[in-house]
C-alpha cells in the first residue's frame, strides 16, 4: 500500500461527530411579505361586530347581471333585470315576461351595435365579450368613453325614448349578446291589458326619483346661495339607511399538537414548541390575508361596488389602465394591490412605450410606484387560468385603495386584549394532554376588513400577464442603432 493511501490523521466525516454542526431555524418557502396585513389600518372591535353607517341611498345602483354561458347560449334569471336601474321599479309580470323575450346574439369583432345619430331601439346585456363606447368629441374625432365587459349592458335608455343615440357602440371581440328590442317589448306590453300604463308609470317614478339625487344615488340636501334678499331658506335633513351592514369578525383556528417528549428533551438550540408555534402562526397569517382578499362574505375582491370595476384596453396592464383606476379612486389613493406577474407585465408595458415607473423603497425593500401611488405585491389575487399545471399565468385583476377610518376607506378589523393573546387579536390555548403525552395548543385569529364607502376601492378586471412584445434585434449593433450612432 502507497503512502498517499494511508490514514495520516482523524477524517472530517468521522471529526463532525464529535462538533456542534451549526444550523438554522425551519424554513417555509410559502411565507411571503404580507404588505397588505402591514398596510391596513386597523380598528379594534370590542363587541365583535362592527357597523358602517352610511347614508341612505335613493336610487338602486347599476349592477352586474349574472348570465351563464352554456356553449353559445346565453341565459340570467328574470330577477337579474332588477340590477338595470331602470327596470328596478317593474311589477314581477313585466320582469318575468321581458326576460323570456331576451335573444341570444353572436357577433364578431368590431361590430358596430349603436350608431351615434340614429335610433336603433335595442337593450343589450353582454354574455361574453368586450364593447367599447364612442361619442363624438367637440373638435369631430372618436372618444372613447367607456369600456364594458361581461354582465354589463347598454342602449335601455333607447329603448324606451325615440331619441337618437348619443354614442357609438362596437365590439372589440367576438361577443355573446342578449337582446331586447323595442318591438319585442311592444309585443310583451300588449299581451295583458294595463301593462303598459303600469311599465310607463315604473319608468315615470324612476326618472322623477333620479332628478332629486346625486351621481351617488343619495338625496339631494336643499340648499339656497346667493346675495338676494327675501329668499326663503330651504329646509333638509341627511336620511341613513336603515340596514346598514355589519362586519363580524372571522376567525381561523387550527390545533398544535407536540409531544411532550420532544418538547422536554430536544429544545436546544431551538426550542420545538416556538419553532411549531412560529411556523403555524406563519401559516395562519398567510390564510389571513387570503381571506382579506378572496372571502366571499368580506373579501375585498368581492366588495368592490360595480361602479368601480373596470377591464383592460387590450388585456395586458398599460400605463393608460391605472390612470383610469386612480380616476376613479382618486379621493387620496394609497396603493394598488396585484399579483407579481401584474405588476411585471405593466412594467413591460411601460419599458415598451419607454415610461419606465419609479421605484420607492417600502418596509426596507424597493418597489414601483405609478403616479407616485406603490404597486404592492401579493400572491393571494388569485390568477384564472385554462392551464392548472401553471397557475402563474392568465388573468388577474388590481385594486386600488383609500384607506383609514378617517379617510372613509379601507380598513382592517380586530380585537386586541383577547384571552391567551400572544400577538393582537391572535390567542393560544392549552387544550391539555392526552393519554400518548402529546400536548394540543387552540390558536385563534380573529379579523375581518371593512370598505365604508363605495368609492374607496376600485379594481381593475381582466389583466392579462402572459403578453410579451417581441423586439427588433440588428445582431452585434443593435444597442448602438437604438442610440441613433
Amino acid at each position: 500500500m502507497t503512502d498517499n493511501l494511508l490514514q495520516r490523521s482523524v477524517t472530517t466525516s468521522v471529526a463532525r461527530n464529535l462538533a456542534n454542526t451549526t444550523k438554522t431555524s425551519p424554513k417555509m418557502m410559502s411565507i411571503t411579505p404580507r404588505w397588505l396585513l402591514s398596510l391596513l389600518p386597523w380598528v379594534q372591535v370590542n363587541g365583535g361586530t362592527y357597523r358602517v353607517n352610511r347614508t341612505k341611498v335613493e336610487l338602486t345602483k347599476a349592477e352586474r347581471i349574472g348570465v351563464d354561458v352554456t356553449g353559445n347560449v346565453a341565459s340570467f334569471s328574470p330577477e337579474a333585470l332588477r340590477g338595470v336601474p331602470l327596470f328596478s321599479g317593474l311589477p314581477e309580470a313585466i320582469i318575468s315576461r321581458m326576460a323570456n323575450r331576451f335573444k341570444n346574439e353572436e357577433v364578431s369583432l368590431g361590430n358596430k351595435l349603436i350608431v351615434e345619430g340614429e335610433d336603433r331601439s335595442k337593450f343589450f346585456i353582454i354574455a361574453q365579450g368586450q364593447v367599447e363606447v364612442l361619442s363624438k368629441g367637440i373638435h369631430g374625432s372618436n372618444l372613447r368613453i367607456a369600456l364594458l365587459t361581461e354582465g354589463e349592458f347598454f342602449g335601455e335608455t333607447e329603448l324606451i325614448s325615440d331619441r337618437p343615440s348619443d354614442v357609438t357602440i362596437r365590439t372589440i371581440t367576438p361577443c355573446i349578446l342578449l337582446t331586447l328590442s323595442r318591438k319585442d317589448l311592444d309585443s310583451v306590453l300588449s299581451e295583458v291589458p294595463n301593462l303598459s300604463d303600469e311599465f310607463q308609470r315604473a319608468i315615470a317614478q324612476h326618472q322623477e326619483l333620479r332628478s332629486t339625487v346625486n351621481r351617488y344615488g343619495e338625496r339631494n340636501i336643499d340648499l339656497v346661495s346667493g346675495f338676494a334678499e327675501n329668499v326663503e331658506i330651504p329646509e333638509t335633513f341627511v336620511d341613513y339607511s336603515a340596514n346598514p351592514r355589519e362586519y363580524s369578525l372571522s376567525a381561523v383556528q387550527t390545533v398544535v399538537r407536540v409531544h411532550t417528549r420532544v418538547s422536554d428533551l430536544y429544545n436546544d438550540p431551538f426550542n420545538q414548541l416556538e419553532e411549531q408555534m412560529r411556523l403555524t402562526i406563519e401559516g395562519i397569517k398567510e390564510r389571513q390575508e387570503w381571506e382579506l382578499i378572496n372571502s366571499k362574505k368580506f373579501g375585498l375582491i368581492n366588495s368592490v361596488d360595480p361602479a368601480m370595476r373596470i377591464s383592460t384596453r387590450y388585456g395586458a396592464p398599460t400605463p393608460d389602465d391605472l390612470d383610469e383606476l386612480l380616476a376613479l379612486v382618486w379621493k387620496k389613493p394609497a396603493f394598488f394591490l396585484a399579483h407579481p406577474k401584474a405588476i411585471a407585465a405593466f412594467e413591460r408595458e411601460c419599458t415598451w412605450r419607454g415610461v419606465p415607473p419609479a421605484t420607492t423603497v417600502l418596509f426596507g425593500t424597493p418597489v414601483v410606484t405609478w403616479r407616485g401611488v406603490p404597486l404592492v405585491p401579493c400572491d393571494k389575487l388569485e390568477m384564472q387560468s385554462r392551464y392548472q399545471s401553471n397557475q402563474w399565468f392568465g388573468t388577474t385583476s388590481i385594486l386600488l385603495f383609500r384607506v383609514g377610518e378617517a379617510d372613509q376607506g379601507v380598513i382592517g378589523l380586530h380585537q386586541a386584549g383577547i384571552p391567551g393573546e400572544i400577538m393582537p387579536s391572535l390567542s393560544a390555548r392549552l387544550m391539555g394532554l392526552d393519554s400518548l403525552g402529546v400536548a394540543s395548543y387552540l390558536l385563534t385569529l380573529y379579523f375581518s376588513c371593512a370598505v365604508l364607502t363605495d368609492d374607496a376601492l376600485g379594481v381593475l378586471e381582466n389583466v392579462e400577464v402572459g403578453y410579451y412584445h417581441d423586439y427588433e434585434h440588428t445582431g452585434g449593433n443593435s444597442f448602438v442603432h437604438g442610440l441613433g450612432i
